[in-house]
């Protein structure tokens, strides 16, 4: 039943707890809360896995750090994406990678479950999610950010606008753009 009401927190008393001195009540309930947020933006820039982790350690400790002095014109989570995407684009810097997103897949990845178990199916599905991600990564930067964080995040327009300091307007037409052409990618994928 405790449980329940520290989920309940807002931002804001997540803040102000923080401020007030508890400190580790306030760092579960916001590590709770964002870690998954975090972690797969982070994964979609950074497409390894131990990278993004890695990327999420960085970004909780450097916003605790920031937390007390936390203006709230935003929100955490707008807070929290930009710090994300400014870690991921430095690492990716730092390696000098010649493309914004590697396509490289751990091992451990192999066994995914897929929901028929066949060795033919689990192929096939790997060989199409790595095509939606190869054409993902093809998006102009823009349309790619938006169709992510609106496809894998559910996140609304006005979510989104506010996090990226886009209009409304601009945003549907970047995601209406990604959809359209990652569905004719796909088509002719799928017809070869």
């Amino acid at each position: 039943m405790i449980e329940l009401a520290i989920n309940l927190k807002t931002d804001r008393e997540i803040i102000e707890e923080y401020s007030k001195g508890n400190i580790e009540q306030a760092t579960n309930e916001f590590v709770r809360r964002y870690k998954n947020f975090i972690y797969l933006v982070a994964y979609r820039y950074v497409r390894n896995y131990d990278d993004a982790e890695d990327i999420t350690q960085e970004v909780f400790i450097d916003a605790l750090r920031k937390l007390k002095d936390f203006r709230q014109e935003s929100s955490l989570k707008t807070w929290l994406y930009r710090i994300t995407v400014n870690k991921a684009k430095n690492l990716l810097r730092r390696r000098n990678l010649i493309s914004f997103i590697s396509f490289s897949r751990p091992e451990e990845d192999n066994d995914l479950d897929f929901p028929d178990h066949t060795q033919s199916n689990k192929l096939e599905n790997k060989e199409l999610e790595e095509k939606f991600l190869e054409v993902l990564a093809s998006l102009p930067e823009k349309q790619r950010e938006v169709f992510s964080l609106r496809y894998f995040e559910d996140l609304s327009f006005n979510e989104i606008s506010e996090m990226l300091g886009t209009s409304v307007g601009g945003l549907k037409a970047n995601y209406f753009h990604a959809v359209r052409k990652i569905a004719s990618e796909m088509k002719k994928y799928l017809e070869e």
